[in-house]
C-alpha cells in the first residue's frame, strides 16, 4: 500500500520505557502524504488482497503526544491481521500552548492539520478502492478525541465516517471531568481545579459512538445517553467485565505519580455498558476502565473488546458515496 510492502515494525515498536530509550517514540512512520510531505504510520495486514473488505481507522493522538505514542496507547496494530484493519496514525504539525499561558505542546489545529487528515483518507480510499472500506472509524485520545468530534462537524468527515471512538476524549452527553483533572504540577501535586465549561452541542451526523475512559478521570458515568436516545436505543445494559492480566504498553513516563493523570500501566478491569437496539444498527457503548487515569495505555483484552464493538457497525458510507458519485457521472 502506498509503496509500502509491509507495515513498520522493528524499531518503531517497543514497550514501556524502551520506546524512549531506543528513540522509537519520535519516529513518524514510512507512509508519505505527497501533497504536504508529512509522514504517517500506515499499518495493514501483510497478506491484504486486492478488493478485500477492511475496517479503516484514523487514529489521532492527544495534546502533547505523537503518532507512535498513540499506536501504543490504543494498539490496534496488534490486531490488524486478525481483524483485517487498516490503521493510519499521523502526528500533528505544530506546537502551541494548550491553555493560555501554558507551555507549547503538540496539538491538532484545523488550519495546520485538516488538509493532511483529508489527504490521508483520500490516499487510503484510492489505494484500496471505496468498495473495500467496510467501515471507517475515527479514534482519538484526549485532544485527538475532541479533534475527531470537531472533524465530524465538517462535510468531508460527516459524509464518510461510520463510527467514532473517544478514548478519554469527551463523551456525547458529557461525563464530567474530575475537578482536578490534568497533569500534575512540577512538584507532583495535583493541578488547580478546572473551570466549569458548558457542554458542547451534539454533532448532527449519523455514526456509531463508543466512549472509553479511566474511572479516575471523571466524576461519574452518566446512566443515560442522548446519542442512544437519538437512535431510539434501549436503556443501557451491563455487559460482562473485561479482565486483563497484562498491562498496556505505554504511559506518561515523566508524570506517572498522579492517579487522575495516570500511573505506570498495569493489568486492569473494565466495565462495559451497551445501549441495545439502536436504529440502523448503530453501536453505542460506554467502557470505564476501573482504577485507571488519563494516560495509561489500553490493555490487550480491552482493546480487543473495543474492536469487537467497532466491527459490529454496519458501515458503508464511503462505498455508498462512491456509488452515488459514479451514478451521477454516468
Amino acid at each position: 500500500m502506498l509503496g509500502l510492502e509491509r507495515t513498520v515494525e522493528g524499531a518503531a515498536r517497543a514497550k514501556g520505557e524502551a520506546l524512549v530509550e531506543t528513540g522509537s517514540l519520535t519516529f513518524r512512520g514510512d507512509a508519505v502524504d505527497p501533497a504536504t510531505g508529512r509522514k504517517f504510520f500506515l499499518d495493514f495486514p501483510c497478506d491484504l488482497q486486492p478488493g478485500e473488505p477492511v475496517t479503516f481507522v484514523l487514529n489521532l493522538h492527544g495534546g502533547g503526544s505523537l503518532g507512535n505514542w498513540q499506536r501504543h496507547y490504543f494498539p490496534l496494530v496488534d490486531f490488524k491481521q486478525s481483524h483485517r484493519l487498516v490503521i493510519a496514525t499521523p502526528t500533528a504539525a505544530v506546537q502551541r500552548p494548550f491553555a493560555p499561558g501554558g507551555p507549547p505542546v503538540r496539538v491538532w489545529i484545523s488550519e495546520e492539520d485538516d488538509e493532511h487528515l483529508q489527504n490521508i483518507v483520500n490516499l487510503v480510499v484510492a489505494e484500496l478502492g471505496p468498495e473495500s472500506i467496510r467501515a471507517f472509524w475515527l479514534a482519538g485520545h484526549s485532544q485527538g478525541g475532541m479533534t475527531s468530534a470537531r472533524l465530524l462537524q465538517t462535510p468531508f468527515f460527516a459524509d464518510r465516517v461510520d463510527g467514532f471512538i473517544s478514548l478519554s476524549g469527551g463523551r456525547l452527553g458529557r461525563a464530567e471531568w474530575t475537578p482536578r483533572f490534568g497533569p500534575p504540577k512540577a512538584d507532583g501535586s495535583p493541578p488547580e481545579p478546572r473551570p466549569s465549561m458548558p457542554p458542547p452541542e451534539l454533532p448532527v451526523g449519523d455514526f456509531s459512538f463508543i466512549y472509553t475512559t479511566g474511572e479516575r478521570e471523571i466524576v461519574a458515568l452518566p446512566e443515560t445517553s442522548p446519542w442512544a436516545e437519538k437512535y431510539g436505543a434501549g436503556p443501557r445494559v451491563r455487559q460482562p467485565d473485561i479482565v486483563d492480566d497484562q498491562p498496556g504498553q505505554i504511559w506518561d513516563f515523566g508524570r506517572c505519580t498522579y492517579p487522575v493523570w495516570g500511573l505506570k500501566a498495569g493489568p486492569g478491569q473494565a466495565e462495559v455498558w451497551r445501549y441495545p437496539n439502536a436504529r440502523d444498527g448503530r453501536v453505542i457503548a460506554d467502557v470505564v476502565r476501573i482504577g485507571k487515569g488519563h494516560t495509561e495505555g489500553l490493555e490487550p483484552r480491552v482493546t480487543d473488546a473495543l474492536l469487537q464493538l467497532m466491527l459490529q457497525e454496519p458501515g458503508g458510507k464511503i462505498a455508498a458515496g462512491a456509488a452515488v458519485s459514479n451514478g451521477a457521472a454516468d
